[in-house]
């Protein structure tokens, strides 16, 4: 079950962020748990889902947008959704192979081996539980951004050779 999810219109106050890249301090610091659901976390989702909600984009963290806390949206399949605190509770032993990438790491794209099924659980606004899973590009992102809101990249599950071309490549463009 996919709860969260719908499109939104535009709503007055809803923000397209600037995302944050590889090499500033917020996307290696792992996010707090959100406590309180204030207006801050409300505008933070909104935020959220108004800056994933273009081509080409899968999934946004909170930290890729400077927030330091537990929440994503995604952009799958025409689906846009989002969840709070969330943890992955269930991963296949069947893996998929596939090229990531990463707004964070934008225009560097390199074989990520991830598990082909994810379930995470979380919360939405109004503190009900929800589940999100899926298999492929939903297993995938839901993978990438718990991975981003615990302070980790793609680059960091690269085989180790892929890994020192991709982080060679980083020093070149960044």
């Amino acid at each position: 079950m996919t709860v969260g999810v719908g499109t939104r219109g535009k709503i007055p106050g809803m923000a397209m962020r600037d995302i944050r890249t590889i090499g500033d301090p917020v996307l290696r610091t792992p996010c707090d748990e959100i406590t309180v659901i204030d207006d801050r976390v409300r505008a933070l989702v909104d935020d959220l889902l108004e800056t994933v909600d273009t081509e080409g984009r899968a999934g946004l963290a909170a930290n890729q947008i400077g927030v330091g806390l537990r929440a994503f949206s995604w952009n799958i399949d025409d689906q846009i959704g989002y969840v709070l605190n969330p943890r992955i509770v269930e991963l296949s032993e069947d893996e998929q192979e596939g090229d990531e990438g990463c707004l964070s790491v934008p225009g560097l794209w390199y074989p990520t081996t991830r598990a082909w099924y994810a379930r995470v659980v979380g919360i939405d606004l109004d503190r009900n539980e929800v589940e999100i899973e899926g298999t492929a590009l939903m297993a995938r992102a839901l993978q990438h951004e718990v991975d981003h809101l615990d302070g980790k990249l793609y680059l960091d599950r690269l085989d180790r050779s892929v890994r020192k071309q991709a982080m060679r490549a980083v020093r070149d463009q960044f």
